[in-house]
């Protein structure tokens, strides 16, 4: 005896699943890199060891500026790699236009804040502003990304909440925990199950 054909609404719920998660990864920013956010936690664990504790210098500023301009160049390189890879535009196209756009505006707010907190004598209490809306800007921009993305957008701004309770000193190591630490962590995730 053969068996009993399958009914058709089994095929067309079966494809009706299909259809709505190729609609939902149409949706998302998927070219965050994983392994660029592998690459930027590199440099800020070494940013950390070359500025040390926040001591109202510009040299720690200066450290950590260029630390943001070599993350910043990773980043762009290895989003740039991953939309080839997936044949996707990072240019065109609503998710990397959403993405940006939520991205954009904390990112803003820290470059806005940063010499206002340098000025005001608040110059240790960087490291909680800066992990607080770099978290920002991950977690509103990765609503527009896969799920993991604004988890990690969470944790930065946590992690910004400790810095500002935590003492002045530690900031180094609060930013080596979140902007190395973290970028790794999820870095290493977002590579294995999201490519590249």
């Amino acid at each position: 005896m053969s068996p009993a054909p399958e009914p058709l609404h089994a095929h067309a719920l079966d494809h009706l699943s299909y259809i709505r998660d190729a609609m939902a990864r149409a949706g998302e920013f998927t070219a965050v890199p994983g392994w660029g956010g592998v690459a930027m936690g590199a440099t800020a664990i070494a940013a950390a060891v070359v500025s040390g504790p926040p001591d109202e210098s510009l040299r720690w500023v200066t450290v950590w500026f260029a630390d943001a301009v070599i993350a910043t160049a990773i980043a762009f390189v290895a989003m740039t790699i991953k939309a080839r890879r997936s044949d996707t535009s990072l240019w065109s196209g609503a998710p990397a236009r959403r993405f940006a756009l939520a991205f954009a505006p904390p990112l803003v707010a820290g470059m806005v804040l940063t010499p206002v907190f340098t000025t005001m004598g608040l110059m240790a209490r960087l490291p909680g502003c800066w992990l607080l809306l770099y978290g920002t800007a991950v977690a509103t921009g990765g609503a527009f990304s896969v799920r993991v993305v604004p988890v990690m957008g969470l944790c930065f701004m946590a992690l910004g909440i400790v810095a500002f309770a935590a003492p002045a000193a530690w900031g180094h190591w609060l930013m080596a925990a979140g902007f190395g630490g973290l970028h790794m962590g999820f870095g290493f995730i977002i590579a294995r199950r999201y490519g590249g």
